[in-house]
């Protein structure tokens, strides 16, 4: 399990007072209102950073950082994420995983077969899709619903699902 999750990357700087416009990596837009710190990744070594300000526009954030007060402070650090700590993240419902929790679950069928890795979710619009990898380097994709998830265990590594009649031909050529 991974200490700090993404929330965004850096795409730009705003003004010139030191903000920065922010693709959001989070399903919760929201969240960034109530965020107080941020780890910032500078390829070198972790910040700590203090948000001082959050504005939305269209589909970005705009933050200020209590450590920052000038464009030239933040150029540097475009294309570069953020992270929350696990103690920061938003709280999870009953049956929500983080996205870097799942990957790499080993994933079997309930009728006994041990079908792969999970390697990669898709965010559709109606359910998220699970990418399954099997040994033999096949992909199935796996819709994240009830009738088809049946167990997620996060600490033990594993994700127990029905395979759904022709979910493993759909994506054979």
């Amino acid at each position: 399990m991974e200490d700090l999750l993404q929330v965004g990357v850096i795409t730009s700087t705003h003004g010139v007072r030191g903000e920065v416009k922010v693709f959001p990596t989070t399903d919760d837009v929201t969240r960034f209102k109530k965020l107080k710190k941020v780890i910032l990744d500078t390829g070198k070594e972790y910040l700590e950073l203090e948000v001082a300000g959050v504005k939305f526009f269209k589909n970005m954030v705009i933050l200020k950082f209590k450590e920052f007060d000038n464009i030239n402070d933040v150029e540097k650090y475009r294309q570069k994420a953020l992270y929350v700590t696990r103690e920061n993240a938003v709280k999870l419902k009953k049956d929500e995983y983080f996205i870097a929790d799942l990957i790499g679950l080993s994933v079997q069928t309930d009728e006994g077969e041990t079908l792969g890795k999970m390697t990669d979710v898709i965010q559709t619009g109606a359910n998220d899709v699970y990418v399954v990898q099997t040994a033999e380097g096949e992909e199935i994709l796996v819709p994240a619903i009830k009738e088809c998830i049946r167990e997620v265990d996060i600490k033990g590594g594993s994700m127990l699902i029905h395979l759904l009649p022709g979910l493993r031909d759909i994506n054979r050529k």
